[in-house]
């Protein structure tokens, strides 16, 4: 009876080693990746993440959530790395210390958005003026409201204008893209949004204005080091922003979108220069 006891141990102990059933992956070859609603609301990353994985082994949890938002999960150590469209933010954040590489990733651009009978007539204008016109016409705009890149940019836009949004037309979500487009729809207003985002949700809202260059949405990688905490994944880390910024994934990047929507959602940009607004 002890020698079948033994051998039930050495068993189970082989069948673990060799050949039992798969565990889940281990802390080894897991890394976070913090990134924009953008990436995942648009399915970007549906495609990228099991393409890497199976490139590299490197087994991938997504958190996605606001770009400012993003960064401070790195800043407290609890991203490995970072896929985020805030650049001044990101520019200030790598300056702290604590990342490895910032590198250019894809671009495409933000889009307003509204009701097609355009009550707050932006069409067309220059978006300075399109946010005061939506601003004097009391029709609502729907913000974010998260930090993230996309609000940031609104930011910027409202302050070029020379507007401070309040009352009752101003509604901040405090959610990522896709919940904002679908509250903008219900509301009959109007919002800021990457195209990306935009052509992936069901809505009735309707681009109105676009093409300008302070609509530029420009992506980086950031990778962290274990400056930001003794459990990051540089290892991880440097896998990932090596593999984004590689022709295979690059190509995947140019060609998200067209199949089902009939265009190119980004624009790949790696080793090109900084696009710049």
């Amino acid at each position: 009876m002890q020698n079948r006891a033994v051998f039930v141990v050495l068993a189970v102990l082989l069948l673990a080693g060799c050949g039992g059933p798969a565990a889940g992956p281990s802390a080894e070859t897991s890394l976070i990746l913090a990134t924009t609603t953008s990436t995942q609301d648009s399915g970007l990353l549906d495609e990228l993440l099991p393409a890497f994985t199976a490139a590299t082994g490197w087994q991938v949890k997504t958190v996605a959530v606001g770009s400012g938002q993003a960064i401070e999960l790195g800043r407290r150590g609890e991203a490995d790395v970072l896929l985020v469209h805030s650049p001044a933010t990101e520019q200030k954040f790598v300056a702290e210390g604590a990342t490895g590489r910032r590198l250019l990733v894809m671009h495409n651009d933000f889009v307003l958005v509204g009701p097609k009978s355009d009550p707050a007539a932006i069409r067309g204008v220059a978006p300075t003026e399109a946010m005061a016109r939506t601003a004097r016409s009391g029709v609502p705009f729907v913000s974010r409201g998260d930090d993230s890149g996309t609000n940031a940019r609104e930011d910027q836009l409202w302050a070029a204008a020379g507007i401070r949004p309040t009352g009752q037309w101003y509604q901040e979500t405090g959610q990522g893209m896709g919940a904002t487009l679908r509250v903008a729809d219900e509301h009959g207003g109007y919002t800021l949004s990457d195209r990306a985002t935009w052509l992936s949700q069901p809505g009735s809202l309707v681009v109105l204005n676009e093409g300008d260059r302070q609509l530029l949405n420009v992506y980086h990688v950031i990778e962290m080091t274990t400056h930001a905490g003794d459990r990051m994944q540089p290892d991880g880390a440097v896998a990932f922003a090596d593999w984004i910024v590689g022709a295979p994934a690059q190509q995947m990047i140019g060609e998200f979108g067209r199949a089902k929507l009939g265009q190119q959602l980004f624009v790949p940009d790696a080793g090109k220069p900084e696009p710049t607004g």
